[in-house]
């Protein structure tokens, strides 16, 4: 697979990412590498990936916890502190190691420390390796609420090997594949026919599948680095995933994946496109069947309904006070800075649940 350009960097992907990395390494005279991983790929990725590494320099490795509940500026404090405990200057380089808790978080620490030092993300999820590595959005969360504090820094370069992909466990691939969905959604209708039906797919495919993504997300954030128009795009299903998202965080008995909201924001986001921008209904239809089908539906309560609409207050996307959404005119049509009548915003939980 070729390699794709961006803004910034370029993705690479399987032999030629560790070319790459290993030629990056020889001729940037960096003075220490580092690589940030969690318990999880500290186990099922590491071991794989060190013996790719060619280079002299000293190589150390810091690990956090594992889990969306970890993104939090306390893990991002002990890895700064790990960083200056084994010498880090401003030269070093941070390699990240893992899924989009590891790649968002990391690319944050590595754009402060020292007030930036260079970094690489190695998504080794389904998800960051379509999503979170790419487009240089660095952040964690605040409390419950989804990446509040951050900064867009992009990566020296991005290395993709589906590979790692063996050891993820099903939920994190559909949460993954939900991202995938959302793109042929805003973007690509042949690619978002693909993708509902993904009964025959293999490895050959989902390596094509995976490749279109980046694609499509890296032409985007070519045109908008800094999110001022079509970026916001990538943003459907997302006001409203995040926010049940956020509300769920405060409940540790759920173990509800970021992949999972969106794909039930999704659905709410084709209700109210239908409402209000006459997406067509055997579209919203269609979209409804092909996510209930992966992801089923959550089991939301009716009296947990106004915080979960509480929340949308933080959505980075509004403005002056309002909350605006991605909508859809059609497949591959989306329309950016949508306000949402409040009694729509009840109608679509009704919706969603009935689904």
């Amino acid at each position: 697979m070729k390699a794709i350009p961006s803004v910034n960097n370029t993705v690479y992907f399987v032999e030629e990412a560790y070319e790459k990395l290993n030629d990056c390494l020889a001729t940037n005279s960096f003075s220490k590498v580092f690589i940030l991983v969690d318990t999880q790929t500290q186990i099922n990725c590491l071991p794989k990936f060190l013996p790719l590494l060619q280079t002299n320099i000293t190589i150390e490795v810091i690990e956090i916890d594992s889990g969306e509940q970890n993104k939090t500026l306390q893990t991002c404090k002990g890895v700064w502190e790990a960083l200056a405990d084994l010498g880090a200057d401003r030269k070093s380089i941070l390699i990240n190691l893992g899924g989009g808790v590891v790649t968002d978080l990391g690319g944050f620490v590595a754009s402060t420390y020292q007030r930036g030092i260079a970094y690489i993300n190695i998504p080794t999820s389904l998800l960051a390796m379509v999503d979170a590595s790419i487009g240089g959005k660095t952040g964690i969360d605040l409390g419950n609420l989804k990446n509040q504090i951050g900064l867009i820094n992009d990566a020296k370069m991005v290395l993709i090997d589906p590979e790692f992909l063996a050891t993820l466990p099903a939920n994190q691939m559909r949460s993954g594949l939900a991202e995938m969905l959302k793109h042929g959604l805003i973007a690509d209708k042949d690619y978002w026919k693909k993708m509902t039906d993904l009964s025959q797919l293999n490895l050959t495919h989902l390596n094509e599948l995976i490749y279109r993504s980046i694609e499509i997300k890296n032409k985007i954030i070519s045109e908008d680095l800094f999110e001022d128009g079509i970026r916001k795009t990538l943003n459907f299903g997302h006001t409203l995933g995040h926010a049940i998202e956020a509300f769920y965080l405060k409940r540790p008995n759920v173990n509800l994946l970021h992949g999972e909201a969106v794909a039930a924001g999704m659905i709410m986001a084709a209700f109210l496109s239908f409402k209000l921008t006459q997406f067509p209904k055997y579209e919203l239809e269609e979209l409804s069947k092909v996510i209930k089908k992966y992801y089923g539906i959550l089991d939301i309560k009716e009296e947990d309904v106004p915080e979960i609409l509480d929340l949308l207050k933080h959505d980075k996307k509004n403005s002056h006070g309002k909350v605006l959404f991605v909508l859809l005119n059609n497949i591959a049509q989306p329309q950016i800075d949508c306000e949402i009548p409040e009694n729509l915003l009840k109608e679509v939980f009704a919706y969603y649940q009935q689904v």
